[in-house]
């Protein structure tokens, strides 16, 4: 039977424009099976995940349940569980963790703050420090959102965690599923599809020197749809490696046309057009739904600015 991931695949569906949209990302170790809304549906209290749900809604903060590869067995209460918080926007990336024997502490946390990019409260209500490991590694695997997850997922975090690659973690949900498995990269929220294992290690060895691979990249989530296409477009056009190059300074417009500005921190700026069309032909969204026609982000024209264009 096809999976949605292999029609996506076979179609050869872009990639850019399809990250999931967080500024921050909070990430709360939660061992056990994980259901399609993992939040409510996990070993986590249910009434804990929508209060968390309640207090991220509108910050710009995206929460995710993590694990370690492998068995998933249940840990006793009051055992000490990993989180993660990372923040995403150029020029002010961080990545702090932290530990907690009860998730419920994360309701101290002032999401509108952390979402803004302050991790005074992450630090103060949990006592988070500077991540002092390498980049994170964050592969979908939740089978009960998407079987691909499952099927692709698990075997590629594995075979990382095997090969002894560090901060590997299976995560909950990033969107996407037909474009399994999906990895996200902390701390510059750089999302991948179709990951292989020896391309993960490539990214992250890059992030390790401050470099963005641009193959396989879905998008800076920083970033809505529009800016991801249109800043991935520029690093791929111009060679820009440096993870803090780029920024998405100005978006104007609406679907399906948008005007993207896109600055480099030498100065250097680009006009960027993005249409959004309808992948055909119609392919399955994720496994088990109808046939649908998934939207894209085109980047049908790049433009350098002139110094007279900068300041008209």
């Amino acid at each position: 039977m096809s999976t949605c991931s292999t029609a996506s695949r076979e179609l050869d569906e872009p990639l850019a424009g399809t990250a999931a949209t967080a500024r921050t990302w909070l990430l709360l170790e939660q061992p056990g099976p994980w259901g399609a809304k993992a939040l409510t549906s996990s070993h986590l209290d249910p009434g804990l995940g929508r209060a968390l749900e309640a207090a991220a809604k509108g910050t710009g903060v995206r929460i995710a349940l993590i694990r370690r590869t492998g068995r998933h067995a249940d840990r006793p209460a009051g055992a000490a569980r990993r989180v993660y918080a990372a923040h995403t926007v150029p020029g002010r990336v961080w990545l702090h963790s932290a530990t907690t024997a009860d998730p419920r502490d994360l309701l101290g946390l002032d999401f509108a703050a952390l979402g803004r990019g302050a991790h005074d409260t992450f630090d103060t209500a949990l006592g988070g420090q500077p991540h002092d490991g390498g980049p994170l590694a964050l592969v979908c695997t939740n089978g009960k959102r998407d079987r691909c997850c499952a099927l692709l997922g698990r075997p590629l975090a594995a075979e990382l965690a095997a090969s002894g690659v560090d901060g590997v973690w299976e995560v909950t949900h990033l969107g996407g599923h037909r474009f399994s498995p999906t990895v996200l990269v902390l701390p510059y929220g750089y999302a991948y599809g179709r990951a292989e294992a020896h391309a993960v290690k490539e990214v992250l060895h890059g992030v390790q020197e401050g470099r963005i691979v641009a193959e396989g990249c879905r998008g800076r989530s920083t970033w809505e749809r529009p800016g991801q296409a249109a800043e991935l477009a520029v690093r791929t056009a111009e060679g820009v490696e440096a993870a803090e190059a780029l920024s998405v300074v100005r978006t104007d417009g609406a679907a399906p046309r948008w005007e993207v500005t896109v600055a480099h921190t030498d100065g250097r700026r680009w006009w960027v057009e993005v249409v959004q069309g309808a992948a055909s032909p119609p392919r399955p969204e994720s496994c088990g739904s109808v046939l649908g026609s998934p939207a894209r982000m085109d980047v049908t024209a790049i433009r350098e600015m002139t110094v007279t264009a900068l300041a008209s």
